[in-house]
């Protein structure tokens, strides 16, 4: 039995893999098919296989669908973790990118984290919100739009775009109400999923979308367990910044992060503060002590998620001390 650490560079239509067995390297280029894949994969069945890749979203679905048929190891890591790991380096290409795919995932494989396989309804849920997200910006766009058609009033056809415009806008519009729809119907149909989300929407502040964007993230709390690893991957968690004496700033919120969920959590921990409830005591309290509004609602944000954790956790809706009292 021999030890392979293969690397995978993907694309939406090849493959570039590196396969390392002790210190000979090889390379190969096969297509992104999952009939290719399959007959790839078959000749190191036998073998102790290491199988590493970036996550690239779509244009991974072929391998989660092949690689769990075998008894590999697999590893998919964050692209920006791989590229800060490189250092200096020169130059790119899918072969070069496969091959330190490869030598990254010897290093650090004790400190990496194995892929699962993620359930049907949550990888549905992860493709309709992202579709949801499409077609929100679209119509964003298209409204912009219609700013700029009073600009044509002079040509004649800033009513007719309009026009059009609109259409194209109430039929999106519909398309996202149909998408809402399907995405609720996939958590009521999973027993435990429909839970998670009643007990999620009992935390201030938490609206339906948010509530999903948790469980899709989370993958219903399987893949991320720990709200502070969650606070610290939405971008709410403050950093110290210090070397010796003379170097140092005040604590400050990490550019990496997931942008879009801090977006939701952003609008979460707006509608709490506007709410009869402890968060919104907190976020007074602290603003009235000069605290800046934005650290305050940061904290809010941190809060939200560590509550969210919290009633999943203990399997328990969240109570308001206020209206207790």
């Amino acid at each position: 039995m021999k030890n392979f650490i293969i690397g995978i560079d993907i694309s939406s239509k090849t493959l570039d893999i590196c396969v390392k067995e002790s210190q000979e390297l090889s390379h190969f280029e096969i297509e992104n098919s999952q009939k290719a894949i399959l007959k790839f994969f078959r000749v190191y069945k036998e073998n102790q296989v290491i199988v590493a890749m970036e996550n690239t979203g779509r244009y991974n679905w072929n391998l989660f669908e092949v690689l769990p048929k075998f008894n590999f190891k697999i590893y998919v890591l964050n692209p920006l973790h791989l590229s800060k790991s490189l250092g200096l380096v020169r130059g790119k290409d899918d072969k070069t990118d496969a091959y330190r795919i490869c030598l990254f995932t010897e290093k650090n494989k004790e400190d990496l984290t194995l892929w699962k396989p993620t359930p049907k309804a949550i990888k549905k849920l992860k493709i309709f919100i992202t579709e949801r997200t499409s077609r929100i910006k679209m119509k964003r766009r298209l409204l912009k739009q219609q700013h700029d058609y009073k600009l044509m009033k002079d040509v004649g056809l800033d009513k007719e775009l309009a026009k059009l415009n609109k259409q194209f806008i109430d039929q999106i519009v519909k398309q996202i109400k149909l998408i809402e729809q399907k995405i609720q119907t996939i958590i009521n149909e999973d027993s435990i999923l429909k839970q998670q989300a009643k007990l999620i929407s009992s935390v201030p502040g938490v609206g339906k979308i948010l509530t999903w964007t948790m469980i899709a993230k989370t993958e219903g709390f399987t893949k991320i367990t720990d709200p502070r690893k969650m606070a610290c991957y939405t971008g709410v968690v403050p950093f110290e910044y210090q070397s010796g004496t003379s170097v140092y700033r005040k604590p400050r919120v990490s550019m990496f992060a997931d942008k879009p969920t801090k977006a939701v959590l952003h609008l979460g921990a707006m509608s709490a503060i506007r709410l009869n409830n402890d968060l919104r005591v907190y976020y007074l309290r602290k603003v009235n002590e000069g605290k800046n509004k934005m650290l305050v609602l940061n904290a809010v944000r941190n809060k939200i998620i560590h509550r969210i954790f919290a009633v999943i956790k203990n399997q328990e809706f969240y109570k308001n001390p206020l209206v207790l009292s």
